[in-house]
């Protein structure tokens, strides 16, 4: 019933975007192929200031749930429909992993943590840091 936390954004993620994201992860590849330690360092360092998926729903999800009851409150009942349906739908992807801006947030290139970790994997490969990792567990 429950969807793995490591794979729900991904099964609900289309094949077109599943490509699109692919094909970025090959250019970054490509791209860094021939940098520098340093370069790849410093990209590195970005991507441990980026927001994934999660975050940006977790952001997004109470703001919304604020948003709606504030003008429940302060304009009209019917307001408090928003804050329900944000709730409704924090749990929907919790449990499910599907979230209706799931797309949105996808086409504003927003990515999943998973996604983010497979570039940053790759470019510690590309930095071959398994290379030192190799060499002191040898001394």
């Amino acid at each position: 019933m429950f969807q793995s936390t490591t794979e729900r954004v991904s099964n609900h993620t289309s094949e077109a975007q599943r490509r699109k994201l692919d094909q970025q992860l090959l250019d970054t590849i490509d791209e860094y192929r021939s940098a520098s330690p340093y370069q790849i360092s410093k990209r590195l360092a970005e991507l441990d200031d980026e927001w994934d998926l999660e975050r940006v729903i977790e952001i997004e999800a109470p703001l919304m749930i604020g948003l709606g009851a504030g003008l429940g409150l302060f304009h009209s009942p019917k307001w408090f429909g928003l804050s329900a349906a944000a709730a409704a739908m924090v749990i929907l992807h919790n449990t499910q992993g599907w979230y209706p801006l799931l797309p949105l947030f996808q086409r504003m290139g927003i990515r999943s943590q998973n996604d983010i970790e497979t570039e940053r994997n790759a470019l510690r490969v590309l930095r071959r840091d398994h290379e030192k990792y190799a060499r002191q567990s040898r001394h």
